[in-house]
């Protein structure tokens, strides 16, 4: 028995071996192979983009200025020109609708007197007067104002044909009748009155306001303060009373405060007293006498009252179909007081 105890068995001894090696990490049981990948980590979804938008946001628009006359500096909307020769001797006073005219001329014709030619389009009042007959240098004065339309009782045969072929929408009596009515509260030839609304509709062409020259604005620098100023003309007269609490200029005519029927007194914001010359035309009217023709294509001097002020000027016209610019002697353009305009077109001193 003692010779089998001492009898060592080699397959304990291999078993305690292999396991040696194997715990140090010398001897594996089987092949490795290729080493297997390590695992490949799974991303993180991504996060959905917010796309960029190309088309700008919506704004508030700047609010649109509101339109203002060309002959008033006011706020106003286009709107058709409509020119009515005004007769303005002694018994055709009061006038009425010129309160609503946008600008009025003065003119000399026969025998030294003168008659008015009110231009509306802002407003238009219910009826104009009185009214009579157009002259020759109405078509020159007006060429400026593009495509309007002028009202005035008649004229003579020999300016019929230039007054159709003007670049204007002549409105005479005999071709717009429902556009004109009868007062009995004068005599004729005073007693002729415009209904400007039938006016237009007898002239559906006329072309709206348009640039004429006039600039509008704070006073120039300078200027004589001056509290009234008198035009003459050789058979009638013009004051111009500058009174503050209105801020425009009142106007009396041959001596008398000039008022309308309708509107209480003439107001206007500015008076240009524009010198120009005054020649006699080829025609004449019904007693014979020669009419005056007014130059308003030219240059010459004038005087602009504004704000109870006199500043000399200078006028330009180069030709009808250009509007009339007004400057300060050092040629700044002469900017007018916003509101009614006069443009007292009186003979050169």
């Amino acid at each position: 028995m003692t010779g089998e105890r001492g009898v060592r068995r080699p397959g304990r001894v291999l078993t305690a071996l292999l396991c040696a090696l194997t715990a140090a990490g010398l001897y594996g049981c089987s092949d490795p192979g290729r080493p297997e990948p390590a695992p490949t980590p799974t991303p993180a979804p991504a996060t959905p983009s917010v796309p960029v938008p190309t088309t700008p946001l919506p704004t508030t628009p700047a609010p649109t200025p509101p339109a203002r006359s060309p002959f008033t500096g006011l706020p106003a909307r286009p709107a058709p020109v409509l020119a009515v020769k005004i007769d303005n001797v002694g018994p055709a006073r009061p006038h009425t609708g010129l309160g609503a005219a946008d600008l009025i001329y003065v003119e000399q014709v026969e025998a030294g007197q003168t008659r008015l030619l009110a231009v509306y389009s802002s407003r238009l009042p219910d009826r104009v007067g009185p009214v009579r007959s157009a002259r020759e240098s109405d078509i020159e004065l007006l060429t400026q104002f593009g495509d309007p339309a002028l009202a005035y009782s008649g004229s003579q045969t020999a300016l019929k044909p230039l007054l159709r072929a003007a670049p204007l929408h002549a409105l005479p009596q005999e071709d717009a009748p429902r556009a004109f009515v009868r007062s009995a509260a004068r005599a004729a030839p005073h007693n002729l009155y415009l209904l400007p609304g039938r006016a237009l509709a007898a002239a559906p062409g006329t072309g709206p306001a348009q640039d004429i020259g006039f600039r509008f604005g704070p006073a120039p620098e300078g200027g004589v303060p001056v509290r009234e100023r008198t035009v003459r003309y050789p058979a009638a007269r013009y004051a111009f009373t500058w009174s503050a609490p209105d801020k425009a200029w009142r106007v009396a005519m041959d001596g008398r405060p000039a008022r309308t029927t309708d509107a209480g007194p003439l107001k206007p914001a500015t008076v240009v007293i524009q010198y120009v010359d005054i020649r006699s035309s080829r025609f004449r009217d019904f007693l014979g006498s020669v009419s005056p023709y007014t130059e308003s294509v030219g240059s010459g001097t004038a005087v602009v009252l504004r704000d109870g002020r006199a500043h000399e000027a200078r006028w330009s016209r180069p030709a009808a179909k250009e509007g009339t610019a007004f400057t300060t002697p050092g040629g700044a353009p002469l900017a007018f007081a916003p509101g009614q305009v006069w443009v007292v077109l009186a003979p050169r001193p």
